[in-house]
């Protein structure tokens, strides 16, 4: 059968995509040395919460396969793909079950880390908006998450190899160059997205970080002064 090349990943979604991996990477790598890379794993992760936010925006606003209807898995869609009658170009159900989860999760890390306290070198930005016992109850979620995320980036990891080495489906080249050789005729190139909505949905991000930075909450007031004797 003839393969036809059409376009299925947007350059957002893959600079999405590449810039999440070395984030998460440089994540795993100063949480594990801690001391002086603390302050780093903090601004890290506020770098992962602004691709989150963006990759939720450019769910609704981004072209054809970039967008969570495109690929949300649903029972029909799972049913069909294990009997072997599901036809796409994007996602496929599971790798859309894995995707999804892998965005949950990490999330969970991010938004738990905001409030994070380990009493020693790192205080997650909107601690103060917490008391102490929630702040050490959000830090042990956090810890514990890290395996949960590390455990679904394996797997992640894991079907992208196997795709590759047993099914001869390369998922990362697409990745990369946004095109994809097909054989369904039908098929078609993704559609949509374009300057003005990834404009916005970086203008929404940025504001999002910078709320969570704490940048919008107002400093404590200073200790007043000792009497004068």
């Amino acid at each position: 059968m003839i393969k036809q090349r059409i376009r299925v990943w947007d350059l957002p979604t893959r600079l999405f995509h590449w810039l999440l991996v070395a984030l998460v990477l440089a994540a795993v790598i100063t949480g594990q040395l801690g001391g002086a890379l603390i302050p780093w794993h903090g601004r890290i992760g506020l770098g992962l919460l602004g691709l989150l936010v963006f990759r939720l925006l450019w769910g609704f606003m981004g072209s054809t396969h970039a967008r969570f209807r495109d690929f949300f898995p649903g029972p029909g869609r799972l049913l069909a793909y294990l009997r072997g009658q599901w036809r796409g170009v994007g996602h496929n159900p599971l790798g859309a079950l894995s995707v999804l989860a892998l965005l949950g999760i990490l999330g969970l890390q991010v938004v738990t880390g905001l409030f994070a306290n380990d009493d020693i070198a790192f205080q997650g930005p909107l601690t103060v908006l917490v008391d102490g016992e929630i702040s050490q109850w959000l830090t042990r979620i956090h810890r514990l998450n890290f395996n949960l995320l590390l455990g679904l980036v394996g797997l992640h990891i894991g079907a992208i190899l196997f795709y590759t080495l047993v099914k001869q489906d390369n998922l990362v080249k697409p990745m990369i160059t946004g095109l994809k050789e097909v054989e369904d005729p039908l098929a078609q190139p993704a559609r949509g997205g374009g300057l003005v909505p990834f404009l916005i949905a970086v203008i929404l991000s940025s504001a999002v970080v910078a709320a969570a930075s704490g940048a919008f909450i107002a400093p404590p007031p200073p200790p007043p002064d000792p009497p004068a004797w």
